[in-house]
């Protein structure tokens, strides 16, 4: 069955700051929709995997700003982030008027990986992505909520029956590259990307993003939005990493308000 074509999205990754009543992301999110903007949202949910974790007495360690996950903490990832916080999102959503269509990466292979690191254990990077399930739902007028879960693929493409964990940011990038977005924003809980001396640096060339991570002056969980926004310039137009506690940050951006960091 052919999809019809769908205009350039607005990819945006949202934290766990967006679960808050004070965020307005999910608010900035329904209105855009409303106003007939294809947007297609990322969402993460690390803290809420890390207090299941310490829950069940777990303590959750990170290697490069990535979570290392073993078995029993990709049970809670995929529950937590597939099941509670995505739904939670696509409720809220429906609740502003938003047909909201909640997805993970391994629904209809839309995020195939492969195992990224054996120190991180399940994590995937991502080698292959089919939007058709994205295609389909922007042309039916759905929101789709994306869960950073991929499904495992072998080393032939075939697809292995078992997930991995994907860091948010990273599936964010992945999918406004292959959606040829014509912006990818993340809305996150600092102002943007920081020089050694804690100033915000408003715009960023690829090499300068690049230097700053290599120099250890980025690090983190802003390694993975940078090594994201590099890697969505390959078709987006337009990438921001910005402030989402900050009231309205994504409709300023989307306006053309200089916020955050620009990347490109």
């Amino acid at each position: 069955m052919s999809v019809p074509a769908t205009p350039r999205p607005l990819v945006v990754k949202i934290g766990g700051a967006a679960l808050a009543t004070t965020d307005t992301s999910l608010e900035d999110i329904a209105t855009l929709h409303r106003e007939g903007i294809p947007l297609v949202v990322v969402h993460g949910g690390g803290a809420v995997i890390s207090q299941w974790m310490q829950r069940s007495g777990s303590m959750p360690r990170f290697v490069r700003g990535l979570r290392v996950t073993d078995p029993p903490t990709l049970e809670v990832v995929v529950a937590v982030l597939a099941g509670l916080v995505n739904k939670h999102l696509v409720a809220t959503l429906q609740a502003k008027g938003v047909k909201a269509m909640g997805l993970s990466g391994a629904d209809g292979l839309l995020l195939q990986a492969q195992q990224a690191d054996p120190e991180l254990g399940l994590v995937g990077k991502v080698v292959a992505v089919d939007p058709t399930p994205i295609h389909t739902a922007l042309s039916h007028g759905y929101l789709p909520v994306v869960a950073p879960v991929g499904i495992a693929i072998g080393e032939g493409g075939a697809c292995q029956g078992s997930l991995l964990n994907i860091n948010g940011d990273t599936a964010a990038g992945a999918l406004a590259r292959a959606l040829h977005a014509r912006l990818l924003v993340f809305l996150t809980d600092v102002e943007g990307v920081l020089d050694g001396a804690k100033r915000l640096l408003p715009r960023l060339l690829p090499q300068q993003a690049r230097a700053l991570v290599e120099s250890g002056v980025a690090g983190g969980g802003m390694i993975p939005k940078i090594e994201a926004c590099l890697d969505a310039l390959a078709t987006t137009r337009k990438t921001v990493i910005a402030d989402g506690r900050r009231p309205h940050t994504l409709l300023d951006i989307v306006q053309g308000k200089p916020l955050g960091t620009v990347i490109g």
